[in-house]
């Protein structure tokens, strides 16, 4: 194994000062102690500010503290953009300030990094980590999804974009992988335009410029823990029910850059084709839910207002 990588750790938080903390914790808790600690503020209110600057204070050198111009907040894409233009490691991995890693997360990673050079990134599975919270109802949630394709091996592009169009390969957290620095600065980082509801999306176009272009290691490992809460971006996106419409966007401009990239990979285009019917037939079913949802509850409304001018003039009558 290399002992001169240095692992550049990009922390991105809005108003996370309920579990920031932690996931600080599980940075120093790795077993590989070559690493510097980026934290990216993306505008918060809360007490997040003020702890993360007492970090970067008592760990000079090794912590620090990033924001954009004034105070603004510009997304997830810009606030990882930002910690990797101050990244000074060869290697990037990103914490998301909601989730912790497993001690052994950036040692295992790097050995494998090590043992296939040709690998641009390695990833593996995340525990869906419901237990946090010490709810008996949440203590039995915990669960570890299949990557969905054989692992220990190397994928060539765009093999791993194309399977994920597929839904055979699942799309990997944000705090799961590592990734070569020179890599993403090749791929042009983070697309900024994806902020409201196409963040929910943000890493996966960034994925799939990766699968596109460079080859990537999978491994059946689970070394962190995505915790799942009802504030996350996933959980609203479920509430509000725009996952399939932001998923249409998100297809448009994958395809406008496939193009734009002079893709010519007749498989990945037909995934890519079938990735979108699957999502415009999900986003017409839900439209129709949300419409049948909207007159039920107007019929009752015209019915309890009927119901109640009736009551009305039969005591007018009666008195």
């Amino acid at each position: 194994m290399d002992n001169n990588h240095l692992i550049s750790i990009v922390v991105i938080f809005l108003n996370s000062a309920k579990f920031i903390d932690e996931a600080i914790a599980s940075v120093f808790a790795q077993t590989w102690d070559s690493w510097e600690l980026l934290l990216v503020d993306d505008g918060s209110t809360d007490a997040s500010v003020e702890i993360s600057r007492k970090y970067a204070e008592r760990f000079p050198g090794r912590i620090s503290y990033l924001e954009h111009p004034g105070h603004q907040n510009r997304g997830m894409s810009a606030s990882r953009n930002l910690g990797v233009k101050h990244a000074k490691g060869d290697l990037i991995a990103f914490l998301d300030s909601d989730d912790v890693w497993l001690p052994e997360k950036l040692e295992t990673q790097v050995a494998l990094m090590d043992a296939h050079p040709a690998a641009a990134m390695v990833y593996g599975s995340s525990q869906y980590w419901y237990s946090w919270t010490g709810e008996t109802a949440d203590l039995g949630r915990d669960f570890v999804p299949a990557v969905g394709v054989e692992t220990e091996r190397v994928y060539m592009p765009p093999a791993l974009l194309t399977l994920s169009l597929k839904s055979i390969c699942r799309t990997p957290c944000p705090s799961d992988f590592l990734v070569r620095h020179d890599v993403v600065k090749e791929v042009g980082g983070f697309d900024e335009q994806f902020r409201g509801d196409l963040s929910l999306f943000e890493d996966q176009a960034f994925l799939a410029k990766v699968f596109l272009k460079r080859p990537v290691y999978v491994t059946q490992l689970c070394l962190d823990r995505y915790r799942r809460h009802p504030d996350s971006c996933v959980s609203v996106a479920a509430q509000r029910g725009t996952k399939h419409y932001t998923g249409l966007r998100y297809f448009r401009r994958l395809q406008e850059y496939l193009r734009a990239q002079e893709v010519t990979d007749a498989e990945l285009w037909k995934a890519l084709r079938n990735k979108r019917f699957r999502y415009r037939q999900a986003a017409v079913y839900h439209a129709l839910a949300r419409a049948r949802t909207h007159v039920s509850r107007l019929k009752s409304g015209v019915l309890d207002i009927a119901k109640r001018s009736l009551l009305h003039s039969f005591r007018r009558q009666f008195r």
